[in-house]
């Protein structure tokens, strides 16, 4: 049998603290806590718990192109009434900054910490097609949507190139096909969705996006964005709507959590299928998040709104590098 120094080049070290940047498949022994470690790849993706929102609310928007230790929500419902707090979040804690121009729920957010827009929603009296603009210090009112609508898609794309899709209109009750584009000064309205829904998830850019889950009822419909038109696709492995998707790509993004029973689901897409992963701890629906599959995500706020409202999830994908330590069993 080949010893640890013939395969890797060298000794076990014996060190006092264990390595700041361990490689995958370097071993050592711990001379403090008297242990043998050694670093390893992760097979599967993990959620882990974050710091908390400092007010608990669903129907958050995000700045969906944000990252894990970088993210911005937005809005929102603290039943009843809806919200214009803003918060950011920089991988440890949430810190409140300046608010919308316009308490709302249920819009749409992409961009950035530092770049972000917030389009639709519910803001009173009704249904709202205001448009806002945070430049990383302030909300400014921008140019509206050309369709006011509530629960549209959760929004692609950086604050000067996004995309929202779908949505809903009450009195009559209607589910809407819609697609528009911004290009950091107006929206255009361009080609419509394969079929009309709301509380669709989405990811990606507004060239390159994909639109998945909506009601109503609950679909497991997947939809994906040219930049001109939208193609069906395989759908999700569960019917879903209200999620919250992750991902600055329509060939690599997630679905997570999502109803019409508040779940614990995420699935991972990888440009043809959807495959059910890890679940996250805390059920919830009409929550936000932001980040990648591969460089992490975040997911935080939902309903019901206490105390899931309050809670972060962070997620770490496969091939993280994770510290093991070994034993004699």
């Amino acid at each position: 049998m080949a010893t640890y120094k013939e395969i890797r080049g060298t000794q076990i070290e014996a060190v006092a603290t264990d390595p700041s940047n361990p490689v995958e498949g370097q071993v050592w022994y711990n001379t403090t806590s008297n242990v043998l470690k050694g670093q390893a790849a992760t097979t599967a993706g993990s959620w882990a718990t974050g710091g908390n929102l400092n007010t608990g609310r669903s129907a958050v928007g995000s700045a969906k192109m944000g990252t894990q230790t970088a993210a911005l929500a937005f809005g929102g419902q603290i039943p009843p009434p809806r919200s214009a707090l803003t918060e950011s979040y920089n991988g440890t804690s949430w810190t409140e900054v300046n608010d919308l121009s316009t308490a709302k729920g249920y819009g749409a957010g992409f961009g950035t910490q530092t770049a972000a827009v917030s389009s639709g929603g519910n803001a009173p009296p009704g249904v709202t097609a205001n448009t806002e603009l945070w430049n990383g210090t302030n909300w400014t009112e921008v140019n509206n949507l050309n369709t006011a609508r509530t629960q549209l898609s959760s929004g692609t794309g950086p604050s000067t190139a996004g995309l929202v899709c779908g949505g809903y209109t009450p009195s009559p009750d209607t589910a809407h096909d819609l697609t528009e584009l911004w290009n950091g000064t107006n929206w255009t309205e361009v080609n419509d969705l394969n079929s009309s829904k709301y509380g669709i998830g989405g990811a990606g850019t507004n060239t390159a996006a994909l639109a998945f889950g909506g009601a109503n009822p609950a679909k497991t419909d997947t939809e994906t964005w040219n930049g001109t038109n939208w193609t069906e696709v395989n759908n999700l492995n569960t019917a879903n709507k209200s999620s919250t998707g992750a991902g600055h790509t329509n060939t690599a993004a997630m679905c997570i959590g999502g109803g019409p029973t508040p779940n614990v689901k995420t699935e991972l897409w990888n440009g043809t299928n959807w495959t059910e992963t890890t679940n996250r701890s805390i059920a919830r629906e009409y929550l936000a998040g932001a980040g990648t599959n591969a460089a992490g995500a975040i997911a935080f706020a939902g309903e019901p709104a206490s105390p899931n409202g309050l809670q972060t999830e962070e997620w770490t994908g496969a091939g993280a590098g994770v510290t093991r330590t070994f034993d004699d069993s």
